[in-house]
């Protein structure tokens, strides 16, 4: 049993989401804080556990490959960025591996169709929002990881270079001493447009503190010489003291930002993705998975701003696409309907509630909401989904299900819940297709995913009634000859059988041959029997459990079970001939059905879905 204190040898072999080195000690897991995949290390246990143990690294006795000499001064202190010494492609590696193992983990899926990680040609200086810590004792940087103490620094490598000139101004203004001994700036925001090099600042400063103000010119005239130098433009501040918003102090109420030909503006508390190169291409590849051929109603749920569906529209502007967005921030459903103005876009309506809440309202068709969007909300033909890190919630996975959207994308901070929600639709009628690792945070342990699922909305719909006391076939039969049935005996059980086999096993089963198929020319001769070991093996595709076998042929995303023991199977034209073939060796019943009805069927029975095959699901 290991102890606190005791020191063990650990081979990391993962990183985990909060950018702790994972690894083993005699079987025994152990997370590592500083160490890195391929490392081995001598590791102080600082917590166990019963399951695992905490360590620091005393000793690297074997550096990863992929290690490098970190090139920030202040990354040992620090601990913000998990891998500054790590190789730039190790990390995408990493990140695209651990998507993959959470989606075949907890999202049930065998080796998922999973891109490499889209990353940066120079993966610095990308953020374009930092918030810097101020102490009165004139301390001006980042909080340390873990602890409320403050890294004192003049610059940091993710940040865009007004950051660096908004600590150098703070710091100048603290040295002036005419901040008072009663007032107190808290933190800094700074907030830069990429595109436009438009810069804001906001200063937290006490609750009750308003005095700071009577020198607030003498700051801004720093910030703004600062700002100015490093090659951006200071166009706003804001004092921040507890209050419901904001007050603006100088300049304008919003920044300007532009990326690919889209417009947005940004107030103090906009939600903005801090990555606006990787924006580009995280929302480009929204807009490839939505697959948009014109007039779709778009549902973009969690919209924030309203970037990712005006983006869409913007791009597909004369496809008379409609994106109806639900977010519940106040402050971001104003700047969704501002940045729709000013990009001309009309195909946009924004919602202000819980995406969990809101969606059933539409979906019941409540007073409260236009009854137009209502039946949009139904008719939604895409959704995109870009929920916070604890992922969507029941409420509205469920809503989604009955909405059955031809194609969902979803745009995922946290791979877990994302696998568990991916999980919960499959079950509700959707395929996963493809995802994305998009590196939206270079240098830490985070990732953005985003992935594309599909309905399974076939062109033709099969209804498979399996009580087998009713062993018939359908006029479907005559669509499998007896030459594919041998080949699918062989593919599947290694026999060899003649026609004359099947037919007597088919006999036998009680399914009634074609007339004079198959029976012997001359009243009175003699038929060759089928061998015990063939009649056996070919008798035990028929029994016991035919729900078992189909699922174990085409899986179980290929059914819903419906009423009174039927399964709905869905599936391409491919698949249905083989579902056919196999229908005529098992003898169970077929009804085509229009693809309306399906989708009705499936809709009303969605709960059911998958329940019955146990492990299997």
């Amino acid at each position: 049993m290991f102890e606190k204190g005791q020191i063990v040898t650990v081979e990391i072999v993962d990183m985990s989401d909060k950018g702790q080195g994972i690894g083993k000690a005699d079987g025994f897991t152990v997370f590592a804080s500083g160490a890195l995949p391929g490392d081995r290390a001598e590791v102080e246990l600082t917590k166990v556990k019963k399951r695992f143990a905490m360590g620091r690294i005393v000793e690297l006795t074997r550096p990863s490959p992929s290690r490098i000499e970190s090139p920030c001064p202040y990354s040992a202190e620090c601990g913000g960025c998990d891998y500054l010494e790590f190789d730039y492609s190790a990390q995408l590696e990493l990140k695209r591996s651990q998507v993959a193992a959470r989606l075949e983990r907890l999202g049930g899926i065998s080796e998922p169709a999973l891109s490499e990680t889209m990353g940066m040609e120079e993966p610095w200086r990308y953020r374009n929002k930092a918030v810097l810590k101020v102490d009165k004792d004139g301390s001006i940087g980042f909080a340390k990881r873990g602890s409320r103490d403050i890294v004192d620094c003049s610059d940091c490598l993710l940040q865009m270079p007004p950051v660096g000139a908004a600590i150098s101004a703070l710091r100048d203004f603290m040295n002036t001493g005419k901040l008072k001994q009663n007032e107190k700036i808290k933190s800094a925001t700074v907030r830069t447009a990429f595109g436009t090099g438009e810069v804001m600042v906001i200063l937290e400063t006490e609750s009750d503190q308003r005095g700071m103000l009577s020198e607030i010119e003498t700051l801004a005239q720093l910030l703004d010489d600062a700002v100015y130098e490093s090659g951006y433009s200071l166009e706003s501040i804001y004092i921040d003291n507890g209050g419901k918003r904001p007050e603006l102090i100088a300049g304008k109420p919003t920044i300007d930002e532009e990326i690919g030909g889209v417009k947005f503006e940004i107030s103090p508390r906009s939600f903005y993705q801090v990555n606006p190169i990787m924006m580009e291409k995280l929302y480009d590849k929204v807009l490839k998975y939505a697959d948009l051929k014109g007039g779709e109603t778009i549902l973009d749920l969690y919209c924030g701003a309203g970037t990712i569906g005006l983006w869409m529209i913007k791009k597909v502007m004369s496809t008379g696409a409609f994106a109806l967005g639900i977010e519940t921030e106040p402050q971001a459903i104003l700047d969704a309907n501002r940045n729709a103005v000013i990009n001309g876009v009309v195909g946009a309506r924004y919602i202000l509630g819980k995406s969990e809440e809101v969606m059933p309202g539409l979906l019941d068709g409540e007073e409260r909401y236009d009854p137009d969007l209502c039946e949009r909300a139904k008719k939604a033909d895409v959704a995109i989904v870009d929920p916070p890190r604890a992922g969507c919630t029941p409420e509205l996975l469920d809503a989604l299900i009955e909405v059955s959207p031809g194609r969902i994308v979803y745009v995922s901070c946290d791979p877990a819940t994302l696998a568990r929600d991916i999980a919960i639709l499959r079950e509700g009628g959707y395929e996963f297709i493809e995802g994305t690792p998009v590196d939206m945070f270079p240098h830490t342990c985070h990732v953005e995913t985003v992935c594309l699922l599909s309905q399974r909305k076939p062109d033709t719909t099969i209804e498979v009634d399996l009580d087998i006391s009713e062993l018939e076939v359908s006029s479907a039969e005559t669509k499998a000859t007896y030459e594919e049935i041998k080949s699918y005996v062989l593919e599947k059980i290694g026999l060899k059988v003649s026609n004359l086999y099947i037919a007597q096993v088919k006999r036998e089963c009680g399914i009634v041959e074609r007339i004079n198929y198959n029976l012997p020319k001359t009243e009175g001769n003699r038929v060759p029997q089928c061998p015990e070991d063939k009649r056996k093996a070919i008798k035990a595709l028929f029994t016991p459990d035919m729900k078992w076998r189909l699922v174990e042929e085409f899986g179980p995303h290929c059914f819903t079970e419906i009423d009174d023991g039927r399964l709905l199977f869905t599936a391409d034209y491919t698949d249905m001939e083989n579902l056919v073939t196999w229908l005529m060796i098992f003898g169970a019943k077929a009804e085509v059905l229009e693809p309306a009805e399906a989708r009705g069927i499936i809709r009303r029975n969605a709960e059911e879905t998958l329940k019955i095959y146990g492990g299997l699901a």
